[in-house]
């Protein structure tokens, strides 16, 4: 039997640690990843070169290779010093540079794969860079992805620039073939929604025959989720991309020690709240679980656990 294919659909480092479990199964991966960031090494690079940020996609070429650790320890690595270098991780530098080297996005991130060894397909949302742009419920406005949460205002809106911006017709045909599709864990609003927001995107994914599941946060996020129950997440999803994006959710059930919410209350984010029924209302299955695991300190979510249970969905 052939392994099913699996679209994930996302950026940030929840999209990452769910690949890092998932290539442990027998499934053909595609992971499709934002390009709207704009902060750090990748908002830079950005500019100065007129390329898609690269940040996103190197840590889930990362995630996905199958290299020795200090491989992958070289390609994480970040400049500390040096004029024009400092700040900038050598993953970026050699994606800017293949980039560079065969006029295009999409194809340097498939150089460099082979080079990586990478299981499965790393595909952006889009060949070109994405702006973000929030309306804020105060009626502002707020421009760049790094720039919205930091307004302390909640978002009512979010838009992206170009209008005119393409889908990669190879992340279409992805969603189009795929076996099941995740969208998430990741920043609501700067990881999962923007690709969403790419035309072409949220369409393919509401025709597709596949199974639609989406990976609900377990902790808010200062800036972005603040206060925001379960049904909160999924409801700014189908207020962006409509219905139909998604047809099961995955909520955590599990409780967060009390040294982990302590740790977290410095961040001002506290436990998204499952409120299940609300979910249901809108004709949603809900998939409960003890989905969250607590490493390096962090709240991350348990790879293997949810990919587990993702593989019962097919």
């Amino acid at each position: 039997m052939d392994k099913p294919n699996i679209v994930v659909i996302g950026g940030g480092t929840g999209l990452a640690v769910l690949l890092r479990g998932l290539k442990t199964f027998p499934v053909h991966i595609t992971a499709i990843v934002t390009v709207a960031d704009d902060g750090g090494s990748s908002g830079i690079l950005r500019k100065e070169l007129n390329i898609p940020p690269p940040g996103d996609v190197r840590n889930v070429l990362v995630a996905l290779a199958e290299v020795e650790p200090m491989i992958e320890k070289l390609f994480q690595h970040r400049f500390e010093n040096g004029n024009g270098l400092s700040g900038h991780s050598l993953g970026n530098l050699l994606l800017a540079g293949m980039t560079s080297i065969t006029g295009d996005f999409a194809r340097g991130i498939s150089e460099l794969s082979t080079v990586l060894n990478v299981r499965g397909k790393v595909l952006p949302a889009s060949n070109q860079s994405i702006e973000l742009q929030a309306e804020m419920t105060d009626g502002t406005f707020v421009k760049g992805e790094s720039s919205i949460p930091k307004s302390g205002k909640r978002i009512k809106q979010l838009y992206v620039s170009p209008e005119t911006v393409d889908p990669l017709p190879e992340s279409i045909e992805a969603i189009e073939q795929a076996d099941l599709i995740v969208l998430g864990p990741g920043s609501l609003y700067t990881s999962v929604i923007p690709n969403l927001l790419v035309p072409g995107i949220a369409d393919a994914l509401k025709s597709a025959s596949a199974k639609k599941v989406y990976i609900c946060n377990g902790m808010t996020q200062a800036g972005e989720t603040d206060h925001f129950s379960a049904s909160d997440h999924v409801g700014a999803i189908c207020a962006h991309a409509g219905e139909g994006v998604m047809d099961t959710v995955f909520v955590n059930s599990g409780n967060i020690p009390v040294e982990i919410l302590k740790r977290y209350e410095s961040e001002r984010a506290a436990p998204v709240y499952s409120d299940v029924e609300k979910i249901t209302e809108l004709g949603l299955r809900v998939i409960q679980g003890e989905f969250m695991q607590f490493q390096h300190n962090l709240l991350r979510h348990d790879a293997i656990k949810v990919s587990q249970s993702l593989l019962t969905e097919l």
